[in-house]
């Protein structure tokens, strides 16, 4: 035989020996959970949660706790590990119980479960305590005052964006409606904080990140509060709130910018008076209010509300809009917004404000499938002689507008409070304002859904897989996603939104209006839309 044909034998013979000498090398499963994995103490207590492909998970961790209309205080103690491995109760609120089909499939609405025993919040990380410290990113979610929780929608969930910018995110459930904003303060000390309970417990939560999220691998001095609609609005409220300065250092407004003004607190003393009448109660019996049934309570305040914007209007005062939300009490929010010391409140936090193009409007009957002819009697309705000039102001501020509906399902309510709140705290010596426009376009339904109230979310969270119902989950929808999540993930790391995957973003002056468009095609405007918005609004932002 020969030396080669040995040689080759030996080796044959030789490498099942060595397979069978090597073991295999295992991979983490998805899911790492059990005694002493993902523990970390706490000032209350000890915490487990559990680990999802490498992502540290935490969730219905108790921030704080509250009796019905009080301030919130510190959560009970509690020794032992307590898990942590699931979402804790939602606040009790109006669920509905049909839904429009269409509407309902891009959502994938989590209702959650109730309890007023809500003041709790999730946490996601990328490791725990050690040297390095992470930006935190601490989401409030949408659904105005009154609804929504921190589980109501797939795109709130914190691990991708945890994984792409190495984040810790923390999302808070809080009370709402009845419950978070009845001012009871004419009825005695013991309620003088109830008029803004529900912003108390983002306080409350905010102190609690302060206080325990190092031992969660995050940077107490470097957190950034972010939310979406009335998640948004709750960012404004904090914004002009003293006792939550210094708890946040950075703020990003996503189609939010509605908050223009408190309740003042003589409009909202009325409606509680106008409660006690529903519920056929004297004032010396208000601590009744604490132990009567939430559904009891709930319908009397929605009749309270009612009766007091029908005599509003009697008296030919303005009263769209009355409900539950923030009150101007002189004490949680002792100014308003446009005042010069609520102003300067956040004068140094840098602020990231954006809209989406269509918000509400794909919903809005009989645009869909709308043809010119059809388009032009709409618009000639709403702007007469100057539909000629919308027209052409639509084209110019949006040049690939094709079809009929393009030109009739454009907001013009969420966008001028952008630009609103944009000029108002864009101001020489303060902090750097940053505008976006998000206009990319969802495929799903024929396109029905277009860039719609909630659309931008997935793409901030990087949760288009998570959300294809909604963003159809193509490639283009993954593309932007990746730039968006990075420049969120950059402003919550530094305040500038800039990287590398995207074109130069420039601060935001009332003066060039610089907007960075958020599309396949990603694109830096100077006052983008100004000639559409004068026109459809009838002034000069």
């Amino acid at each position: 035989m020969k030396v080669k044909e040995i040689l080759l034998s030996l080796i044959v013979l030789t490498l099942p020996l060595l397979a069978i000498g090597q073991t295999k090398k295992e991979t983490a499963p998805p899911i790492v959970a059990g005694k002493g994995i993902a523990t970390v103490s706490t000032e209350s207590g000890t915490v487990r949660g559990y680990i999802h492909n490498g992502t540290f998970t935490f969730k219905g961790i108790p921030y704080a706790k509250a009796e019905r209309f009080m301030a919130p205080s510190k959560p009970d103690s509690w020794t032992g590990v307590r898990s942590s491995m699931s979402y804790g109760p939602v606040c009790p609120m109006d669920i509905t119980t049909t839904v429009n089909d269409e509407i309902e499939f891009p959502f994938h609405h989590d209702w959650g479960y109730t309890n007023e025993n809500c003041l709790s919040l999730n946490v996601w990380t990328p490791h725990l305590t050690d040297a390095k410290k992470r930006p935190v990113m601490v989401w409030l979610h949408g659904g105005g005052f009154t609804g929504g929780s921190s589980v109501e929608l797939p795109s709130y969930d914190g691990e991708n964006l945890t994984k792409k910018g190495d984040v810790v995110i923390v999302t808070v459930n809080h009370r709402l409606n009845i419950l978070g904003f009845l001012d009871l303060s004419a009825y005695g000390e013991k309620y003088k904080s109830s008029a803004n309970a529900g912003l108390l417990d983002l306080v409350a939560a905010l102190q609690w990140v302060k206080q325990n999220i190092a031992q969660f691998g995050g940077d107490p001095g470097n957190v950034t509060i972010f939310g979406q609609s009335g998640g948004g609005g709750k960012v404004t409220c904090l914004m002009n709130a003293p006792s939550a300065k210094g708890l946040f250092h950075k703020a990003i407004v996503q189609s939010g910018s509605y908050i223009t003004n408190f309740t003042e607190r003589e409009l909202a003393q009325k409606v509680s008076a106008a409660l006690l009448n529903e519920l056929h109660l004297q004032p010396n019996q208000i601590d009744s209010l604490q132990t009567i049934s939430y559904e009891r309570l709930n319908a009397a305040g929605k009749k309270a509300l009612r009766h007091v914007s029908d005599g509003m209007k009697a008296e030919g005062l303005p009263a769209f809009g009355l409900g539950w939300g923030p009150i101007h009490d002189g004490n949680f929010l002792p100014y308003q917004p446009t005042e010069p010391a609520a102003m300067a409140l956040s004068k140094d936090i840098p602020l990231l404000v954006g809209s989406t193009k269509n918000e509400f409007t794909p919903f809005v009957p009989g645009t869909r499938d709308i043809t010119m002819d059809g388009a032009k009697a709409n618009l000639q309705k709403k702007y007469g002689d100057k539909t000629e000039a919308y027209l052409a102001a639509v084209k110019k501020a949006y040049p690939e507008t094709v079809k009929p509906s393009d030109y009739i399902d454009i907001d013009f309510n969420f966008r001028p409070l952008t630009v609103r709140q944009a000029n108002g705290k864009a101001v020489p010596g303060a902090a750097p304002v940053y505008m976006y426009l998000f206009t990319w376009q969802s495929p799903v339904l024929d396109g029905a859904y277009k860039a719609m109230h909630c659309m931008e979310i997935p793409f901030v969270f990087d949760n288009i897989s998570r959300c294809e119902e909604m963003t159809g989950g193509g490639q283009e929808a993954h593309i932007l996603a990746d730039k968006m999540s990075r420049a969120w993930i950059a402003f919550a790391r530094t305040g500038n939104p800039n990287h590398k995957g995207l074109p130069n973003w420039p601060q935001y002056t009332s003066e060039n209006g610089a907007t960075m468009i958020l599309d396949n095609v990603n694109q830096m405007k100077n006052n983008p839309d100004k000639e559409l918005l004068q026109i459809a609004t009838g002034k000069s932002l």
